[in-house]
């Protein structure tokens, strides 16, 4: 079961950016997002109400619910897109691809996980592969002044999205499917959006093309309904800091992609930080080392 929600979330997240290339054009990227999880929100509220499962989270979860709406479906997805207005779209995956590393620091300071010295070694070994994949991208933008602003967004959004994995978690210890809590943390992201663009005075269209709408269903249901509810469900269940290893590998479906569509060019370095980036998934998910007797019995002292 996990290895059908990784890989589900891998292929899903890995294509979505073509999606979310058709989307820029007239609407604005914050009316877009807004679009977007309204759109999934409801389908993932029908859903709860035909497979007769609870519409309503507890009050105890709701401040969970907020911060994921705002973190996650929120400020997660406008700092990226304003990133790479400043950033070249490889430079924004590499920070993204930091991800494992932020969820188990994050997951050791607010949650006493321990952090597992296979994660952190399977993470440098993915984030080397990585910048050796977009090493072309990134070459000549170094003195562009605009470069720290985006990095600095970048990781804002890295950041923001490591929390929501985190709040996810939290709220699946408490017995609450990812069905439920996406459901509306997604609205209450959307709501923020709606609500944000209104008091800048963005205007709050929709553009009736064939490409807008195809882009936004199928970001909203594959894109958001599947693969953040596969994703969310893998926290649950190996932890967040090994789920997030979806954000090294699906780069490498979108270059795949790329080559057929783009033109990408795989060079010598593309080859090699894709071995790297498979050896640091392997290395991420070996099993945890079960502790010797002796020092089982030292560690009860």
């Amino acid at each position: 079961m996990n290895a059908l929600l990784y890989v589900t979330t891998v292929l899903i997240w890995g294509t979505t950016w073509i999606a979310i290339k058709l989307q820029l054009g007239e609407v604005p990227a914050p009316v877009s997002i807004a679009w977007r999880f309204w759109l999934a929100g409801a389908v993932l509220l029908a859903i709860l109400a035909v497979t007769k499962q609870p519409l309503w989270p507890p009050r105890r979860a709701w401040r969970y619910l907020v911060a994921q709406g705002a973190a996650l479906f929120c400020c997660n997805f406008l700092c990226f897109y304003y990133a790479s207005a400043h950033v070249p779209s490889g430079l924004v995956a590499v920070v993204f691809s930091t991800a494992p590393v932020w969820n188990a620091i994050n997951g050791r300071l607010f949650m006493g996980r321990a952090i597992r010295a296979s994660v952190m070694g399977g993470a440098a070994l993915g984030l080397a592969g990585i910048g050796l994949l977009f090493l072309p991208q990134m070459q000549g933008h170094w003195n562009d002044g605009s470069m720290l602003a985006g990095l600095g967004l970048a990781l804002l959004g890295t950041l923001c999205f490591s929390a929501g994995n985190l709040l996810s978690s939290r709220m699946q210890a408490l017995g609450l499917t990812p069905w439920l809590t996406n459901t509306w943390a997604m609205f209450i992201g959307a709501g923020i959006l709606t609500l944000g663009a209104l008091a800048l005075g963005m205007p709050f269209r929709f553009e009736p093309t064939t490409q807008y709408v195809g882009s936004l269903l199928y970001l909203a249901i594959p894109g958001s309904v599947i693969g953040f509810t596969a994703y969310l469900l893998l926290v649950g269940r190996i932890g967040p800091d090994r789920a997030a290893y979806c954000t090294v590998l699906f780069p490498v479906v979108a270059l795949t992609i790329s080559s057929v569509y783009e033109d990408y060019r795989w060079s010598t370095a593309a080859f090699a930080g894709l071995a790297l980036v498979i050896a640091g998934n392997l290395l991420a998910f070996l099993p945890a080392r079960a502790k010797a007797p002796g020092a089982a019995a030292a560690a009860a002292r």
